[in-house]
């Protein structure tokens, strides 16, 4: 169960992506990551009211609050990065390094222990992320966005797997509320480009409503699964941004793409097994 809702997270995550990085290129990506992450929250309030909760501690919403500001990080840059480079780099790129470092604190620090499988798998992920990039090594446009977006997402899915059970789905609602104050000054400083149309509003907050859905997927996973294979399955959200490239931007794949899509097919299903 938990590697199904982690799976979950992952279309949703890529879907969330996909859109997003088409939004940014018609309206500025700091109206995008705001309006997004004020529709999170309303998502994340509305969800947790719905889902009881037994005890919800401090610690919980402290770590919560604590993945929103990598969420925050995460999506500013990758918003950025979206709005002026390539889907197919900008997102894999931000997913394997985030990806590298979630595992390694969880393995090392927080003392998860996956099993031979999962540890293959693992190992398949990190280089089939790569290759869905394109096996790029330089630095294209939006590259370096795409790096530092993923310390916002390691930040995001380590710090929110530390949320306990009882806390139900409070975390993911004080995240939101940490992220739109962390973006709050960089939305001040672009507020003339938070005017817009109705329409365009809708769909930012709609992405951010979605993104935090997402979210709410991954916490449930982290619950049910070792927190190291539900970052990495999880994580796997690169591919469906290059596949709806292909199927409705009509975007050519390369064979290392090719090879990194296979990659993350096996990959899941190892650590599924695992």
């Amino acid at each position: 169960m938990g590697a199904l809702l982690a799976l979950s997270s992952a279309v949703v995550y890529g879907i969330v992506d996909f859109a997003g990085g088409l939004l940014s290129r018609h309206i500025h990506h700091a109206a995008v990551t705001f309006l997004g992450q004020l529709g999170g929250l309303l998502l994340a309030c509305a969800a947790a009211l719905l889902i009881p909760a037994g005890t919800v501690h401090t610690a919980d919403l402290l770590w919560g609050a604590l993945s929103g500001v990598g969420s925050g990080v995460a999506m500013r840059f990758l918003n950025r990065g979206l709005s002026s480079g390539a889907m197919s780099v900008v997102v894999p790129v931000s997913a394997v390094t985030g990806v590298a470092l979630s595992v390694l604190c969880g393995v090392l620090v927080l003392g998860d222990r996956p099993g031979a499988l999962a540890w293959l798998g693992i190992a398949v992920t990190v280089p089939a992320l790569w290759f869905v990039s394109g096996g790029r090594g330089g630095a294209g446009r939006g590259t370096a966005d795409g790096l530092l977006a993923s310390a916002g997402v390691a930040v995001q899915y380590l710090a929110l797997g530390q949320a306990g059970a009882a806390s139900g789905l409070w975390p993911v609602a004080a995240g939101r509320v940490a992220a739109v104050l962390v973006l709050l000054p960089d939305a001040a400083r672009h507020a003339r480009r938070l005017r817009l149309p109705p329409g365009r509003c809708v769909q930012a907050l709609s992405i951010g409503a979605g993104a935090a859905l997402g979210l709410v997927l991954y916490l449930l996973a982290a619950q049910r699964q070792l927190l190291a294979v539900a970052v990495v399955l999880a994580s796997l959200y690169p591919a469906l941004p290059v596949i709806l490239g292909l199927a409705l931007l009509h975007e050519r794949i390369s064979r290392p793409q090719a090879l990194g899509l296979l990659g993350a097919g096996v990959a899941t299903v190892l650590l599924t097994l695992g």
